[in-house]
């Protein structure tokens, strides 16, 4: 869900240390981890809302570096304050944010360069003729074969059961494989040391059942 226009949040987000926005980082093809302090292994997460998951993800693997998509600054703005309020006890150093549409991840990262992908509680877009801006759509499929490294793999979790079951029809007219797949995923011993959304709590803790699958190439 999109946030209300949040006045001066287009400052906030240009002037913000932690955060790239679109057109500096097609710049930076190349050498997007200079963003970092330290170049690690890199994930990504594509539609991250207010960032509670990424920044999660962040403190939980300080081996790796996270860098938190969204194109709607309102919603970005927030996630930057959050971290910010985190940080007042220990910095997060490996976690950044782009502001950027995911149509254009092909033109910042460079072949082979993210190890993970994460789609979290993705818009669903539920009519047919908005079908090719769902991010598990063959188009975004593509833009994330070209950006992930071989053998690396996309987790995708939803509530939404219609998304779910179009983005598994998706896979298996594709090239992409279905390593993992529930429509329980809370109750399966895989779920052990979730990290969850804010949607994915909300959502779990009125009794929805959560959809996962891992695919690969």
């Amino acid at each position: 869900m999109r946030l209300r226009h949040i006045k001066g949040c287009e400052d906030f987000i240009t002037d913000a240390k932690e955060c790239i926005r679109e057109d500096k980082a097609i710049e930076l093809k190349g050498s997007i981890q200079d963003i970092f302090e330290e170049k690690r292994p890199l994930q990504i997460e594509i539609g991250m809302g207010k960032g509670q998951f990424i920044r999660n993800m962040a403190i939980a693997h300080p081996d790796i570096n996270f860098i938190g998509i969204e194109k709607y600054e309102s919603v970005l703005m927030k996630a930057i304050q959050r971290k910010r309020n985190l940080e007042k006890d220990k910095s997060i150093e490996n976690l950044r944010f782009l502001c950027a549409d995911a149509k254009k991840l092909s033109e910042i990262f460079e072949a082979g360069e993210v190890d993970k992908i994460f789609l979290n509680f993705s818009d669903p877009w539920p009519k047919d003729r908005h079908a090719n801006r769902r991010l598990t759509s063959p188009d975004f499929l593509n833009i994330y074969d070209t950006i992930l490294k071989k053998d690396s793999v996309i987790e995708f979790k939803t509530d939404n059961v219609g998304l779910f079951e179009y983005s598994l029809e998706v896979v298996k007219d594709s090239k992409w494989k279905l390593d993992f797949c529930s429509f329980d995923f809370h109750s399966e011993k895989e779920s052990e040391g979730n990290i969850m959304t804010e949607y994915e709590e909300k959502f779990s803790s009125q009794g929805n059942k959560i959809c996962k699958m891992i695919i690969s190439r």
